[in-house]
């Protein structure tokens, strides 16, 4: 029976759902930082997402470089094309309308997703959990991967520390006063133009250390970055577009909302996000956590 409860079932599929919420976090709060600073739709932050699980593989697999490497280098160099790509391509897109970007990006995605098919094929590639978290922890009500446990600690604290930075810092407050008076800033001796693109740089490289810790959990698969992306704009959408904060409780509350229904009603979990999304836009049209005009 679809509704049939079991309260032990319900709080292990919660908890499993709590790591699905901190990649959606992770992801959305890229989003909302380049979309909440730069005013571009990141149709691409899938595919950063995946590169950092591959880049991680390779430099696995090429160098011997392992997860804990690979977790400050796959991000390092994903931060490295990010430069290029808002260089080349995203810094002629700010004083357009919005759908620019989202075409631009989603060209992007959809070329990048292609090269990788290209050259690892269609199949997803395993990735071993480091050996300091494997293993597990009883929880009483469920054995909890030891790895998965360190996805939730970790991915909150990352999104934390980022929420306090653009919010609470100097620099924070010097990138918001960039996005809302660059003439002033530039006044005082800011390059503007850098910050923007170290921003973007920054947004993606938080895509790309989601994308390493998932590859554990997750194949390292071309379309890794495509299946989530969707659900992520969902997030956003939700908890408020641009809104540093709202992106992150959103994501994790949205897996514990996704897990939740995985144990009472599995049928309705791939779309339960979606669902919420509806009723948001439809009460709330700015979303959860949206600024007023």
């Amino acid at each position: 029976m679809p509704f049939d409860l079991n309260v032990n079932l319900l709080i292990s599929q919660m908890v499993l759902g709590l790591v699905n919420g901190v990649f959606y976090a992770i992801l959305s709060l890229g989003l909302a930082i380049i979309f909440g600073l730069l005013g571009v739709i990141n149709f691409a932050h899938g595919v950063f997402f995946m590169l950092g699980a591959f880049i991680a593989y390779m430099l696995l697999e090429t160098m011997g470089i392992g997860y804990w490497g690979g977790l400050v280098i796959a991000p390092l160099i994903v931060g490295l094309i990010g430069i290029a790509v808002e260089i080349l391509l995203i810094r002629h897109l700010y004083k357009l309308d919005h759908l620019y970007g989202l075409l631009l990006t989603l060209g992007l995605a959809l070329a990048i997703e292609g090269l990788i098919r290209i050259v690892f094929g269609q199949q997803g590639l395993p990735y071993a959990i480091p050996p300091s978290l494997r293993g597990a922890v009883n929880l009483g009500f469920m054995v909890l991967p030891l790895y998965r446990a360190w996805v939730v600690v970790a991915g909150i604290l990352l999104c934390v520390l980022t929420w306090i930075v653009i919010e609470w810092t100097p620099l924070g407050a010097k990138l918001r006063a960039a996005t809302d008076n660059p003439a002033m800033v530039q006044a005082f001796g800011i390059n503007v133009p850098v910050m923007l693109t170290l921003t973007y740089a920054a947004g993606v490289a938080l895509a790309a250390v989601g994308g390493v810790m998932a590859a554990p959990i997750m194949s390292v698969d071309p379309a890794m970055g495509t299946n989530v992306v969707i659900v992520v704009f969902a997030v956003v959408v939700i908890g408020g577009m641009g809104s540093i904060l709202g992106s992150i409780l959103t994501g994790l509350g949205l897996g514990l909302l996704e897990g939740m229904t995985k144990a009472i009603f599995p049928e309705a979990s791939s779309t339960v996000i979606f669902v919420a999304m509806v009723a948001v836009l439809i009460m709330r049209p700015r979303g959860l956590f949206g600024k007023t005009a």
